[in-house]
């Protein structure tokens, strides 16, 4: 085909259709911005092996990815065929990272529960919280665990040990531990696929102290890296314990929680004020505090070299400063722990500062895609992730807002003096905190099902008191703290954390601080997410499109069906819907969890009476002695909870679902959930409909067959028939 120029070639493809020849006139005066969303084809194709229900062949992320860099290859002369070759290859390199990056991390998870066993290992961090202690262990021996089935990594809840534990110590205990568990019911978060990526092969209760012990002659080889995680976890422990020793209580909790990291001495009180009033993303260190850091050594190290004129004049000072900044960020982010967010805020900080290094705009669309397009290729995990999501949307939300908005506030700045200057710095902190607040409102409520009303006012008041008071305190402590000097800065460090934490309980309290939403479903997510990206990444009118895309997603609320039924996956825990949708939760020992996730999913604060014998205040659940009956849409549910109901309930209801084992066959009963189907499916989900017809879903046919969702033995493999079949009515 003849070279024509991008537009004619866009144009002759779609000549015929005068919308989509509009639309590629569109595109191509958007030529600037395609690089913008090749994150974002990375993306899709990391959702779409994340989303598989199996675990695909090795060589098929490969293939697509050769298929599409053949088809830009053998048409690089026609551009509209480069372009697809492009959006095939794109997803396709996230499809096999993902792949890559599953296979690189595997590692033995537990199968099933050890009981009592005698466990020794190395301390890799540990975090305290009132008279237990959560000890991470890593080089592990287990009692009647075999070497090739012993997990990389434990987590257990312990006491505290009489003598004080350190990070590289080895210890001995007693515990029982758990393979990661799984979620509660389909669609919440699935914690054994985090722990995968963490290899985190289980979790437990020590029966006791750990003990330390020498360092056992035939255990593991250390490594230079672990012996630097090591010493690097040593010393973030005696920070927090420098810091606790200056501000005790809540304060020095959530001091110590800025510094380093470790939010585990904050109390419980503290962290629901914070998450109600729109501040809880104070507490988990990411690109608001390494941008807090960042700027405090930027501008204080240019401060003081323009302060002596032979560097001034001679030196590139504002280079200098940005190398300045990237090794004190470098070092915030090793001290704070190198969580996952902190390294994804790091990576996008350095992008910043290395653009200030290279005389190329510091913020901008593209440096934050490159950003992006570093942190999936290492971890593609991390699209999962609410605090990736969340930051990323709140930085492409700002961008794209100060790309239209700068213009006009700083006309009007200029024109207004010195009055501008304050009034344009108090509508950006506004408008700073509005637009990342409404960005991230979607994946909030996708994650958490709620809504807080107030965060706009907790983030004007407490925001900037962290960045102009707090974090530079912190600095000031961390660079007294070897001289041993640290009080100077900890003391009006303090006087600015309790002023946050006082603005955070006063917020809170306020008269509807929280909504409570029904689910969002992950179609909807996904459609918001996209129709934001439309919206934030193009710059002309067509850009409008995705405010229709994500007023759509938000949409998918109001049309979302809720459970009627809920039972977890051991048949302990149950919840029916009331007439009035509240739901009821069954009085259980330990049901805390289930119970929580449960209301917050269904955006409920609170669950509803369950009768303890005789009727619910609605009048849907009867319960005696044996069981319990639920009558809704014309349907009779039976919940037995001894074997002795089973016979009634198998002549009388049109479905059974019971937390014990039913060996025989219901006369009457079209579907029927036992003790058996939940210990092979998980917890199961029930939505009963008018029509009489009956939908089930489970945990095990939401997560699929994966490497994280199934036991590594040769029955995994097969896919599981389910028991349970839809149930039609009549």
């Amino acid at each position: 085909m003849r070279a024509l120029g991008l537009e004619a070639q866009l144009g002759r493809a779609v000549r015929r259709f005068p919308w989509a020849a509009w639309a590629a006139r569109e595109f191509a005066a958007e030529r600037g911005r395609w690089p913008l969303w090749l994150p974002a084809g990375l993306g899709l194709g990391i959702a779409i092996y994340f989303a598989l229900p199996f675990e695909p062949a090795r060589w098929i992320g490969l293939a697509w990815l050769a298929l599409g860099a053949a088809l830009a290859l053998v048409f690089r002369r026609d551009l509209p065929l480069v372009l697809l070759g492009l959006a095939v290859a794109t997803p396709a390199a996230g499809f096999a990272l993902a792949q890559a990056r599953t296979a690189a991390v595997a590692a033995p998870v537990l199968v099933r529960a050890t009981g009592a066993t005698l466990i020794t290992g190395r301390v890799v961090y540990i975090s305290a919280a009132d008279k237990r202690q959560r000890v991470l262990l890593d080089r592990l021996a287990i009692e009647r665990v075999p070497p090739a089935a012993t997990p990389e990594r434990i987590r257990v809840t312990a006491s505290a040990s009489h003598e004080p534990l350190h990070p590289g110590d080895w210890v001995r205990l007693r515990a029982s531990l758990l393979p990661p568990p799984a979620p509660a019911m389909p669609g919440t978060l699935d914690y054994p696929r985090q722990a995968f990526f963490q290899r985190l092969g289980g979790v437990g209760f020590a029966l006791g102290a750990p003990k330390p012990i020498e360092p056992p002659q035939h255990g593991a080889a250390s490594t230079f890296a672990g012996e630097v995680q090591a010493t690097l976890n040593r010393a973030r422990q005696t920070v927090m314990a420098r810091v606790q020793a200056v501000l005790p209580g809540p304060t020095g909790a959530l001091a110590a929680a800025l510094m380093t990291g470790d939010r585990s001495a904050i109390p419980d009180d503290v962290t629901k004020a914070m998450q109600d009033s729109g501040l809880a993303h104070l507490l988990v260190i990411a690109g608001l505090h390494l941008s807090f850091v960042a700027g405090i050594i930027f501008f204080a190290v240019r401060f003081l070299l323009a302060a002596i004129p032979p560097i001034a004049l001679n030196w590139p000072t504002k280079k200098i400063a940005a190398g300045a900044t990237l090794l004190g960020t470098f070092g915030y982010l090793i001290i704070s722990g190198a969580t996952v967010p902190t390294q994804r805020a790091f990576l996008m900080t350095s992008v910043a500062v290395l653009a200030v290094m290279l005389d190329r705009q510091a913020i901008s669309m593209r440096v934050v895609a490159w950003a992006a397009l570093l942190i999936l290729a290492l971890q593609p995990e991390s699209l999962l992730d609410v605090s990736f999501q969340m930051s990323f949307a709140a930085v492409v939300a700002l961008i794209a807002t100060y790309e239209v908005a700068s213009g006009p506030l700083g006309a009007w700045r200029a024109r207004h003096g010195r009055f501008g200057h304050l009034a344009s710095h108090l509508i950006g902190v506004g408008l700073t905190t509005l637009v990342a607040g409404f960005a991230t409102a979607p994946f909030a409520l996708y994650h958490f099902n709620r809504f807080v009303d107030y965060g706009l006012l907790g983030n004007m008041l407490a925001v900037p008191l962290t960045g102009i008071w707090v974090m530079p305190w912190a600095l000031v402590a961390y660079l007294l703290m070897p001289l041993g000097l640290e009080r100077i800065g900890l003391v009006p460090m303090g006087l600015g954390v309790d002023l946050v934490i006082w603005i955070a309980r006063r917020v809170a309290g306020l008269p509807g601080a929280v909504l409570l939403l029904p689910p969002l479903p992950l179609w909807g997510m996904a459609l918001t997410g996209v129709g934001g990206l439309w919206l934030c990444l193009w710059r002309r009118p067509w850009r409008r499109a995705g405010v229709l895309a994500m007023a759509a997603g938000l949409g998918a609320i109001l049309i979302t069906p809720r459970p009627d039924i809920l039972i977890d996956g051991e048949g302990k825990y149950l919840a029916v819907r009331a007439a009035d949708n509240r739901l009821m939760v069954s009085p259980a020992r330990g049901a805390r969890i289930a119970e929580q996730t449960w209301l917050r999913h269904d955006g409920q604060l609170d669950a509803a009476p369950w009768p303890a014998l005789g009727e619910s205040y609605d009048g849907r659940l009867r319960c005696d002695a044996l069981g319990c009956d639920y009558r809704a849409h014309d349907l009779l549910i039976a919940l037995p909870r001894d074997e002795a109901a089973l016979a009634e309930d198998c002549r009388r209801a049109d479905v059974v679902v019971a937390s014990v084992p039913v060996r025989g066959r219901c006369s009457s009963a079209r579907i029927v959930v036992d003790r058996f189907d939940l210990w092979r499916r998980g917890g199961h989900a029930i939505y009963l409909r008018d029509d009489g017809t009956v939908r089930i879903e489970t945990v095990a046919d939401w997560r699929g067959v994966r490497p994280w969702s199934q036991p590594p033995t040769p029955r995994s493999a097969a896919p599981m028939v389910p028991r349970v079949q839809p149930y039609a009515g009549g």
